[in-house]
C-alpha cells in the first residue's frame, strides 16, 4: 500500500495506486488501520504500508506535522517516507523528525 497525502497535487501517475488523503485525519485514520490489522497479524508483505510521501501543508491549520507525530507516538512507521513539500521549513522538521525517531 503507498500513502500520498497532499491537499492539491495529485499521487504520481506512476504503476501503482496511490491512497490520496488530502488532510491529517485521513491519513491517520488508515494509519491506525494498518496498525491494528498488523498487531492482529492480518497483513501480509502485500497489504504493508510501503511507502507514505507526505506534503507539509494541508490546508487552513492542518499540516502533516501530526502525522509523524502520530508515528512517532505509536512507533509505527511505512517502509519508506518521503517528503514532497515546497514548505522549507516544513521539509526541515518533517525530515528531522523523521531521520530522529523512524527506526
Amino acid at each position: 500500500m503507498r500513502i500520498w497525502v497532499d491537499d492539491i497535487r495529485t499521487p504520481p501517475d506512476d504503476d501503482g495506486f496511490w491512497w490520496w488523503c488530502k488532510n491529517s485525519s485521513e491519513a491517520i485514520r488508515l494509519l491506525v488501520n494498518a496498525k491494528f490489522a498488523t498487531d492482529r497479524g492480518w497483513v501480509g508483505s502485500d497489504d504493508a504500508i510501503s511507502v507514505m510521501s507526505l506534503d507539509h501543508d494541508l490546508g487552513g491549520d492542518d499540516t502533516s506535522r501530526r502525522i509523524v507525530l502520530w508515528m512517532c507516538e505509536n512507533e509505527f512507521w511505512p517502509e519508506e517516507v518521503r517528503v514532497h513539500s515546497a514548505n522549507p521549513v516544513g521539509v526541515e522538521w518533517l525530515e528531522g523528525m523523521i531521520e530522529r525517531y523512524k527506526p
